[in-house]
């Protein structure tokens, strides 16, 4: 093992990678940094810089940041470009000392025209720059951009009139705190989660101020404040303790009517202020300035405005403002250096490599002869890694060695600076990958938010009860039990029945997710119906299941090709990758490359929501096969998709020496016969095809490897010819519907599985807007599309009159060339339409819904859906899926009518799509509406009329159950040699019968949803410590916890123990417990040693506890009765002693 290591050390100077300081100790060095620090401690100075290349710019202006402690404002030349800066300074200077100083508005007066909120996000950016300015005692670096300077701000002595200070223990009231909320005109909410939004509950006040990023909790201890914390939106948890805080209202908003400054006045006269380009921000300015006074001048008069002049700000103000700071200004070209006040730096941008590693060493070890240091600037400890396994691997080959250092430290362009001697690359660059700037942001955490409102459980809803089927959800209601209340579910059933069940059985009603929009059928309790309908749901999904296992268990026998480990030309494909590896994408890699080298023959699922780069995994498996000598054949649903994969492929391993070809009906006959020969002489590694590849006529003459993409889409025929294919051969399958959690591990007894479900990090995510048909937007939108070199897709679902509305488009934009496509089509000419629209031969594709299904073209990246409110959800999320698959930003338009015109449900299906914008939150959005026709296909397209007679997550019951007992009985000797002799389970569940007031109180939760929300998360938790986390989630969100609900978690704690013991129900009434055994007199479990327990502390203690059999309308049962249990603590203690 040493040598090894020894080996390492002779050509890599330091591959552990350094901290960031690492180059700041080169530029602290730099005798620029010192004399630049000195000059600014003069009053208003004005330097020039020049030569300032990538992010050398963020690491100087940080150096001088730290020498010269006084406060910098950096003005660059638009959002995007400031946010890159900001995240290098973040990196480089922490968090904590660098902030955003956004734009709060799209354009000018927009919002007193259409009351539109803005971007709720960007105003609490705003407000924390000007709170920190006001408030914070240590410097800090503002980065901002021209039409961020644009707007005006309140003043200094209106902001501190309006802020409401808070120290821990201050004398002071609640009811005051709730008075000066409501005049900051703060909403009241139930649970916060936007600023300007507060609640009460008992004796805490939560509150979102507009001066942090996070919301206030303040909890009371009569008129003293006891404690301050900041909480997490989306898990409502505290997460630090603070001493004081500032509350702040809305500032954009509240003072419209008062007097407003420009930003620089808000600023200390000591700040250091730095623009990039001074004439391009005069010039936005002025720009942003006139396009206000038009929009002013078109404003109706009946309502007093507020003047441009008083509201903005423009050049010649700026211009004058300037003069009382230090300045520095960027100049595009080197200035004469006599003055003092010039300082021309040395650094150069970053080479480009185009992906090409030999480029990249001759360049690294030329930096070494001139004595210039490498760093390498990596995203994360994986893709150092990568750098260093493809290093040593060409070291090996080459016998090179290569000096450079790796750095943790993403930034957003690489420079090499000739002064100070270094060279710092990003691996982005490097890899021609795109790199994404983060902003701070609360949206995503408000999704989760709306997730759970969409699936949460509203009165009216159809619920199905595992036991007696299908009814109607009529809330919670207290039921009075021997004097005491509790709380129950209501359910109504046919013939107007109607049943109470407790909170104890929550697990046993999930929501009916049937087919969409069609009512289910509700049946009268006590009819034999369901129990029919459900014994008949069993045995088929018992016989599904027992095939697949059994398949797989005849896998697991036989053997197969092992492949060898990686070798270098696999480590360079996947650096060379576009985009950064998501962790499930590493790691599904990662299993099927394990798959492949281990001895049997591999059959994994790979399932991932569209985008999630599925096809990426299988390029790699591909390759690894192709790599080690065998053939891949890569079977697919459509000739089009054969097409795409080809080109994908193609594109991919286009630098690598291996052949890709395709077969499908665009071949002529002639190019036909070719393939089928090369792939018989061994000529070709990788074959795409449709299900011609399983035609008698194609033989291969080393297939190792058969990836098979959307499986779903596939017929029983090619199925059946495809297990002669792939008796011992590796199989690979990927498929876009998404796995729900609970059916994946029921699943795993019957298959390999991985999910992708995270999604790619540096993608855009799609801009959603909702408009209504009006034609200039239209026009807009494509016009802007199409001048950025795009295409756009047109989806109107009607075929009759899909023309007209291609014609109108034409009206609109006469010179764009536009394409139509439906299903109506013949096969033929719709292919030759969507290859054309993939080739650019179009603009516009008007198209139906046609387009849903997998086509891929990198180039369109605006979509409109004419009348989106017809969609289903999973139809829209697919629709949207097809665009924003390149680096480039995605629109997606919903044409829809006015809200008030749609039905509820479209309404909430369009909001939902719109705020789940992001990548990735497809599988969110597909799991709610996917439910139906997505899993049945994992199991054979015949269960999905089951699924709409009894719901959803009922079904997912039913399999659990069914593959859970062919585990325990036919397949017992399998799944006991893998090792997983869990411990058998008597008790599936424990009823609980008491009369002791267990639940949660009205005084101390009072919103019903969220009681509903916590029964149901109460029933679902596993063991204590899972108990006792919830406990602590509480007592942080409510208060102290009564005695009622200790009491409820102790029986939880009850129903644990007594399904060990195996008691099937559980009574305690009138100071007794009575526990009815396992039913089945049969049954091992009075074979084992928890019943000898029993038996043995009941001989022990024959005064307080008897057991007897008792004739009951099932049967005879052994019960087992104590006596003397006056509270839920006594029963607890009782059960423990056992």
């Amino acid at each position: 093992m040493p040598t090894v290591l020894f080996e390492r050390i002779i050509f890599v100077k330091n591959y552990f990678p350094l901290t960031k300081h690492s180059i700041g100790h080169f530029l602290e060095q730099s005798p620029s940094v010192n004399k630049i620090a000195q000059r600014l401690s003069f009053e208003k100075t004005h330097l020039q810089f020049s030569g300032l290349a990538g992010s050398a710019l963020s690491f100087y202006m940080s150096e001088i940041f730290k020498k010269s402690d006084t406060p910098f404002l950096l003005i660059l030349d638009d959002k995007e470009e400031a946010a890159y800066h900001l995240n290098d300074l973040e990196q480089l200077l922490g968090q904590k000392n660098v902030l955003f100083y956004p734009d709060s508005y799209r354009r000018p007066y927009q919002i007193d025209v259409s009351g539109q909120e803005a971007d709720n996000a960007n105003i609490l950016l705003r407000a924390e720059v000007l709170n920190s300015i006001n408030s914070s005692k240590t410097p800090a670096v503002i980065v901002t951009y021209p039409s961020a300077l644009f707007e005006k701000v309140v003043t200094k002595k209106e902001l501190e009139k309006n802020t409401l200070q808070i120290k821990a223990n201050d004398q002071i009231s609640l009811d005051f705190v709730n008075e000066v909320l409501f005049e900051y005109h703060f909403n009241r909410v139930d649970f916060v989660t936007e600023p300007g939004e507060f609640a009460v509950r008992g004796g805490i006040i939560d509150v979102f101020s507009f001066s942090n990023d996070e919301p206030y909790r303040i909890e009371f201890f009569g008129d003293e404040i006891d404690s301050i914390r900041t909480f997490d939106i989306e898990s409502q948890l505290s997460t630090e303790t603070l001493e004081k805080i500032r509350i702040m209202p809305n500032i954009e908003n509240k003072f419209s009517q008062e007097n407003r400054e420009s930003f620089l006045k808000f600023l200390s006269n000591k700040t250091v202020i730095l623009t990039k380009n001074t004439e391009l921000l005069y010039g936005r300015l002025d720009k942003l300035f006139e396009k206000s006074e038009i929009a002013f001048e078109e404003l109706s008069k009946e309502i007093k405005h507020t003047a441009p002049s008083d509201l903005f700000v423009n050049s010649p103000l700026i211009k004058q403002q300037l003069l009382a700071f230090s300045r520095i200004s960027i100049q595009q070209t080197h200035a004469e250096t006599s003055s003092k006040d010039v300082f021309n730096f040395q650094t150069k941008p970053q080479p480009f490599f185009n992906k090409q590693f030999d480029l990249l060493i001759a360049n690294l070890n030329e930096n070494t002869s001139r004595g210039i240091e490498n760093f390498l600037c990596c995203t994360n400890e994986k893709q150092a890694q990568r750098f260093h396994d493809i290093f040593s691997s060409i070291n090996e080959e080459t016998n090179t060695s290569i000096q450079y250092q790796t750095l943790i430290l993403p930034i957003y362009s690489g420079f090499v600076d000739l002064e100070t001697k270094i060279a710092c690359y990003s691996d982005h660059e490097i890899f021609g990958r795109y790199h994404k700037y983060h902003l701070k942001n609360n949206r995503s955490k408000k999704q989760n938010i709306t997730l759970k409102e969409l699936t949460s459980l509203e009165v009216g809803d159809f619920v199905t009860h595992i036991d007696h089927g299908v009814g109607k959800f009529g809330g919670l209601q207290k039921i009075e039990v021997e004097g005491n209340h509790q709380e129950a579910i209501k359910l109504i059933y046919g013939d107007r029945d109607i049943l109470y069940i407790s909170i104890h059985s929550l697990h046993k009603i999930s929501k009916f997710n049937g087919k969409d929009g069609k009512a289910p059928k509700i049946y009268k309790l006590g009819s034999g119906a369901w129990k029919k309908l459900k014994q008949k749901t069993k045995t088929r999904v018992k016989e599904i299941a027992f095939n697949l296992i059994q398949l797989y268990a005849k896998r697991k026998l036989e053997k197969g090709f092992q492949y060898g480990p990686d070798s270098y030309l696999q480590h360079e494909l996947e650096a060379s990758f576009m985009y950064e590896d998501t962790p499930d994408q590493f790691t599904a890699t990662q299993e099927v490359k394990k798959d492949m080298e281990g001895e049997q023959p591999m059959d994994r699922l790979i399932c991932g929501d569209v985008g999630f780069g599925k096809t990426e995994v299988a390029i790699r498996a591909a390759f690894k096969a192709a790599d080690n000598g065998k053939q891949v054949a890569i079977l697919v649903p459509t000739t089009i998709l054969a097409f795409q994969h080809f080109k994908t492929f193609s594109e991919r391993l286009k630098d690598f020496p291996i052949s890709v070809d395709y077969l499908n009906r665009f071949r002529t006959g002639k190019q036909r016969t070719q393939v089928i020969d090369e792939l018989k002489e061994g000529k070709i590694d990788i074959v795409i095809g449709t299900h011609q590849l399983v035609n008698k006529k194609v033989s291969f003459k080393d297939l190792g490897l058969l990836i098979i993409d959307e499986e779903q889409k596939f017929g029983v025929g090619v199925k059946d010819k495809l297990k002669t294919l792939k008796e011992n051969v590796d199989t690979l399958t990927l498929t876009a519907t998404p796995i729900p959690r609970t059916l994946q591990f029921s699943l795993m007894a019957a298959r390999d599985l991985s999910v992708i479900s995270t999604p790619p990090p540096n993608r855009h995510p799609i801009e959603t807007n909702v408009i209504g048909f009006h034609e200039e937007t239209i026009r807009d939108g494509i016009s802007y599309e199409i001048s950025r070199g795009g295409q756009v897709f047109f989806i109107h679902n009607r075929v009759e009159n899909i023309k007209e509305v291609a014609g109108m488009l034409q009206r609109l934009l006469p010179n764009a060339k536009i394409g139509i496509g439906h299903g109506q089509m013949e096969g033929k000419k719709l292919e030759e339409l969507m290859l054309s629209f993939m080739r650019g031969d179009f603009d516009i594709l008007v198209a139906t819904t046609i387009i849903e299904s997998g086509l891929d073209v990198p180039n369109a990246n605006t979509i409109f859906i004419n009348n989106a409110n017809n969609f289903g959800l999973s139809d829209l999320h697919q629709m949207r899926g097809r665009v924003g698959r390149s680096n480039k930003k995605a629109f997606c338009y919903f044409i829809a009518p006015p809200s008030h015109m749609m039905t509820d449900e479209a309404r909430k299906r369009i909001e939902a799509l719109v705020l789940f914008s992001d990548l990735g939150s497809g599988i969110h959005i597909a799991m709610k509406d996917l439910e139906i026709r997505g899993a049945g296909d994992l199991l054979g397209g015949e269960q999905s009329g089951f699924i709409s007679d009894i719901g959803f997550d009922t079904y997912q019951k039913i399999l659990k159950e069914a593959i859970g007992e062919l585990k325990e009985n036919e397949f017992k000797e399998l799944y006991n040699s893998e090792g997983n002799s869990e411990k058998q389970e008597f008790v599936k569940e424990l009823q609980l019968d008491t009369d002791f007031e267990i639940l949660f109180p009205d005084d101390y939760i009072n919103i019903v949803s969220e009681r509903l929300s916590l029964y149901s998360k109460l029933s679902d938790l596993k063991n204590e410590e899972e108990l006792l986390d919830f406990e602590t989630k509480i007592t942080d969100r409510f208060g102290q916890v009564p005695t009622q609900v200790v009491d409820l978690f102790d029986s939880i704690r009850i129903k644990w123990l007594a399904k060990k013991l195996g008691i099937e129900k559980l009574v305690l009434k009138q100071k007794r417990m009575i526990g009815y055994f396992v039913a089945d007199q049969q049954s091992e479990f009075y074979n084992t040693p928890e019943f000898t327990a029993v038996l043995q502390y009941i001989q022990k203690n024959s005064k307080s506890c008897v057991m007897k059999e008792k004739q009951t309308k099932n049967g005879l049962r052994l019960l087992i009765t104590f006596i003397r249990i006056d509270s839920i603590k006594t029963a607890l203690n009782t059960l423990q002693k056992i």
